[in-house]
């Protein structure tokens, strides 16, 4: 049985989003669809001694509107070292930070990508060796898109010959699930709920923070973590 993601790509994801990646045979990106601004896509959390830290990729949105996520460019080539500045500055103190500070600091410091979708590629990429997930990535433009929300995702399970289709919870509220059914296509849903806690360098615990903060704090262990191991 083959099973499919289909999810636009973010920035240093959290942890739910590489169980969603490790519970399908092949996910893709779906960067061919409008940008949002102060969305997941050029943004995520960090944890600070005081409080959660946005770290945000600048990019290019004054008059374009319409642009997709993977038309958006970065509009400040020093946000790379910037970033990292703050990252080793927040997380040289954690247990496993010098195991993967090469990795890290090469993907930040060497990082000359122009475009949001392909700097977001990369860190996925890397992020899911360091886990062991094997799951094939491939992006949205392969693919015959057609019209509608709900049409353009079932063509691309149809294009990959999908026995079931794992979602996220939030398209509950527009995915036709009956076109899926009449297809022969499964919908299951990903439950991002009662994930145990791992040690963090502060309190309150955060979930909701970049995986790289789970990978610093537990190495090895950071599986442990997350559902789609156990």
């Amino acid at each position: 049985m083959k099973k499919i993601a289909i999810v636009q790509s973010n920035y240093i994801p959290w942890k739910g989003y590489f169980d969603l990646i490790n519970q399908v045979d092949e996910f893709v990106l779906y960067d061919e669809v409008q940008y949002t601004r102060r969305d997941w896509r050029n943004r995520n959390k960090i944890k600070t001694p005081l409080d959660l830290k946005w770290l945000s990729i600048p990019v290019i949105v004054k008059g374009k509107y319409f642009q997709q996520i993977n038309e958006t460019k970065i509009s400040d080539k020093n946000w790379a070292k910037n970033h990292w500045n703050v990252i080793k500055q927040n997380y040289s103190k954690a247990e496993y930070f010098k195991d993967y500070k090469a990795i890290f600091e090469d993907l930040y410091l060497n990082c000359k990508d122009q475009y949001l979708s392909q700097i977001n590629y990369k860190f996925i990429v890397e992020i899911n060796k360091i886990l062991g997930i094997n799951t094939i990535i491939r992006w949205s433009e392969e693919f015959d898109l057609i019209e509608g929300k709900t049409d353009k995702l079932l063509g691309i399970c149809k294009e990959c010959n999908t026995d079931i289709y794992l979602s996220g919870p939030a398209a509950k509220n527009y995915l036709n699930e009956g076109i899926f059914t009449s297809n022969n296509i499964k919908i299951e849903w990903m439950d991002y709920s009662n994930y145990i806690k791992y040690n963090q360098l502060s309190d309150p615990f955060e979930h909701s923070v970049t995986i790289l903060d789970l990978i610093f704090n537990e190495g090895r262990n950071a599986t442990k973590f997350m559902k789609s191991f156990n």
